[in-house]
């Protein structure tokens, strides 16, 4: 049977799934005063732990990807998970929380699970980063795409034109394919480090590299299908379930402010 193992990226003690194919990793430990009782740290082994400030939850991708041996690998976030497509609407969110068994079923005849795409209806992908981050970031990754790897300049070009996507750094991927996603984000990034690092940002838009692969993910993506790597039949969608409630007014209210006055976000939502 294959070995299957999703990390969740957290920086603080929480609540966690029970179910054995989660192991919680406490991202950025390499920036705190002292580890999380249980979980493990990422600042072990091979890692970047202390670019946690701008890579987010893919410090924890990164350490997933070259110090675990599983078949297949995973990333959720600690209040953000995949969730069971048979699950009850319950009051607890833990319970519609896929399990390990259902996992393991849908890789039996997918190689690649991902969030249900986030649709932005009139807005693009590429707009909405503009309006509520910075496009020169956009900008800067392109122009590394075409030093390292020009035949993705079509898949960025239609990615940066969709209006859904899929989000959240989140996903569940056969070995080989992680390898192949993880080499090319994370020298992609690095690279778009270094040539952004004498740009001042505040904490919020200092996290812009965990942003960039959000979306660079799509490129990634598209890339493999239209080259023929990946069938789509290939993938299989789950929805995207939060433990703690959204304030959507105060989030579709920022969305807007964004699209109309161009007004930057400063805060999750």
């Amino acid at each position: 049977m294959s070995e299957v193992k999703i990390i969740i990226a957290t920086t603080k003690k929480y609540r966690m799934p029970e179910d054995p194919i989660y192991m919680p990793v406490q991202v950025g430990t390499a920036l705190k005063k002292s580890g999380i009782d249980g979980y493990t740290p990422d600042d072990t082994g091979d890692n970047i732990s202390d670019r946690n400030a701008s890579y987010c939850e893919l410090t924890g991708l990164y350490w997933a990807w070259k110090n675990l041996d599983d078949d297949y690998l995973g990333l959720v976030h600690y209040r953000r998970y995949f969730a069971s497509p048979d699950a009850r609407v319950e009051d607890d969110p833990f319970n519609r929380i896929v399990g390990g068994e259902e996992v393991r079923r849908l890789l039996e005849t997918h190689s690649l699970i991902l969030p249900n795409k986030r649709k932005y209806y009139i807005e693009s992908l590429g707009s909405h980063y503009a309006h509520t981050h910075y496009r020169e970031q956009l900008d800067d990754t392109l122009s590394i795409i075409m030093k390292k790897c020009p035949e993705y300049k079509d898949s960025f070009d239609r990615v940066m034109d969709q209006t859904s996507g899929y989000m959240f750094n989140m996903m569940i991927m056969r070995r080989d394919l992680l390898d192949n996603y993880c080499n090319w984000l994370f020298d992609i990034l690095g690279d778009l480090e270094e040539m952004r690092k004498d740009h001042n940002l505040d904490s919020y838009q200092g996290r812009y590299i965990g942003r960039v692969g959000e979306i660079i993910f799509n490129v990634w993506l598209d890339y493999q299908i239209t080259s023929g790597k990946i069938a789509k039949s290939d993938i299989a969608e789950l929805p995207c379930i939060h433990i703690e409630k959204i304030n959507w007014f105060r989030k579709g209210a920022a969305f807007l402010a964004a699209k109309i006055f161009h007004k930057k976000y400063d805060h999750s939502f």
